[in-house]
């Protein structure tokens, strides 16, 4: 039997090593196939809604008019429209006369959340039956209507003149999918209670402070220091948000 020198004995259990790392790291066969899948639905996308039009309306043929489109919150969901009219620009209009938008204000049913679709479409609707200013308009909400309007507003942001989440709420990666140029030229002012004990003010300062290191070049933020949930009675009333809304026009 010829015997190796020692000197060689390092340089062997280098080589078998690397022969097994070699073996191991080999391509294997793939164990899935690329496949396709593809099914027709038929969709249809309805919903109930309130239409405020404003002094003036059916007596100028030839005037376009600016849009609100509000988002009610998780306590308005259901069948009973008149539900909608408990907050926000429904209530607020009835007792001014010389409110000068038209108002849709839609409803969600019962156990579910708004639908970016269902929205898109009820908006080419209303642009389409009525006399709407394409340039001016605008999208508000509170609570599941603040997180709609959150996404709505930063999925679609070329549709908005300008948008104003109230006590809501989003995600991260929707804004990074949008159009930059036209997300950061979208004003946004949003509105929380320092209190609020349903959603914390921490979410609609992650979104306000995502907003802006993403670049948007109008980002108000109002935070009520002792307001909780409800801090859209005090918004809605007061004419700032909207003679802001009516500073704006896409």
């Amino acid at each position: 039997m010829i015997s190796k020198p020692l000197f060689l004995l390092p340089l062997l259990v280098l080589s078998l090593c690397a022969c097994t790392s070699l073996k191991e790291s080999a391509p294997m066969k793939p164990s899935q196939t690329a496949q396709k899948f593809s099914r027709e639905r038929p969709q249809v996308l309805a919903a109930d809604y309130l239409l405020f039009l404003p002094q003036g309306y059916a007596t100028n043929s030839t005037k376009r008019w600016p849009l609100i489109l509000f988002l009610h919150g998780a306590g308005e969901r259901g069948t009973d429209i008149w539900l909608v009219a408990k907050h926000g620009p429904p209530k607020v209009d009835t007792t001014k006369t010389n409110f000068p938008f038209i108002v849709v204000s839609p409803q969600c049913p019962a156990g579910k959340i708004w639908s970016n679709d269902l929205l898109l479409a009820l908006l080419d609707e209303i642009e389409t039956k009525y006399a709407v200013d394409p340039q001016r308009v605008y999208l508000t909400g509170l609570s599941m209507g603040g997180f709609g309007t959150w996404s709505l507003g930063l999925s679609h942001p070329e549709k908005f003149a300008a948008i104003a989440p109230i006590c809501g709420g989003g995600d991260f990666i929707t804004p990074l999918l949008a159009d930059k140029a036209k997300l950061t030229t979208l004003p946004i002012w949003a509105f929380h209670g320092a209190k609020d004990p349903t959603v914390p003010l921490a979410e609609s300062e992650r979104m306000v402070n995502h907003m802006k290191q993403l670049g948007v070049q109008e980002m108000k933020f109002t935070i009520y220091p002792e307001a909780q949930h409800d801090c859209w009675t005090q918004t809605y009333a007061q004419p700032e948000l909207f003679d802001w809304f009516l500073q704006h026009s896409r």
